[in-house]
């Protein structure tokens, strides 16, 4: 009987170990490999965009964003863009990172306002804007008897109207020298090295 009510010291001791083991097999099946685009700065390099000469901004600017291929430093071992777990040499794309650029839709302010003011009573200044209605209503109205013109020219001239909307106008650097990136305060922030 006096076995009976002695404590057993085994089974506590035994369900500590099976605990602490549990634990350590979690802990370490949960640890998941961190996504590429959470890497640090200096854990990868990105390329430079591909400027395009006519309008000075990435190539593939769509709603004001382009992207850039990335590559992991050697011995980074990170999710890929498809899901995968990889170990990267240095020469593998492992995301791509988004930057900020203006649409530009190719039109210059300064030839747009120069056709307003001299030749605005035909339409010109909106038909080179793309806007042909407005420039054949126009051009039969004889520049609706000169007011139109004139509220065009104002319009143009204020930035108020535009070739397409949510797009910037040409450059004019890029106008005069072709292959010459404007400065801009974003492009630091945009470069990783």
């Amino acid at each position: 009987m006096a076995a009976s009510g002695a404590p057993r010291p085994a089974a506590p001791a035994a369900a500590a170990r099976l605990l602490g083991v549990l634990w350590l097999v979690s802990a370490a099946a949960g640890e998941d490999a961190l996504k590429c685009e959470d890497l640090r700065v200096g854990q990868y390099l990105c390329k430079d965009p591909k400027i395009n000469d006519a309008t000075q901004e990435p190539v593939n600017c769509t709603n004001y964003t382009a992207h850039v291929p990335c590559f992991p430093a050697p011995n980074i071992t990170c999710k890929d863009f498809g899901g995968n777990e990889t170990l990267f040499t240095g020469r593998e794309v492992g995301f791509f990172k988004p930057i900020s650029c203006r649409n530009v839709n190719g039109y210059s302010y300064k030839v747009a306002v120069a056709l307003s003011l001299f030749l605005g009573w035909l339409g010109a200044d909106r038909f080179y804007l793309g806007y042909p209605a407005l420039g054949l209503l126009k051009f039969c109205t004889v520049g609706f008897c000169g007011i139109g013109s004139l509220i065009d020219f104002i319009l143009i001239s204020m930035q108020f109207i535009r070739g397409t909307p949510t797009t910037a106008w040409l450059p004019s650097s890029a106008m005069s020298t072709p292959g010459i990136r404007t400065s801009e305060p974003q492009a630091a922030e945009n470069r990783n090295v």
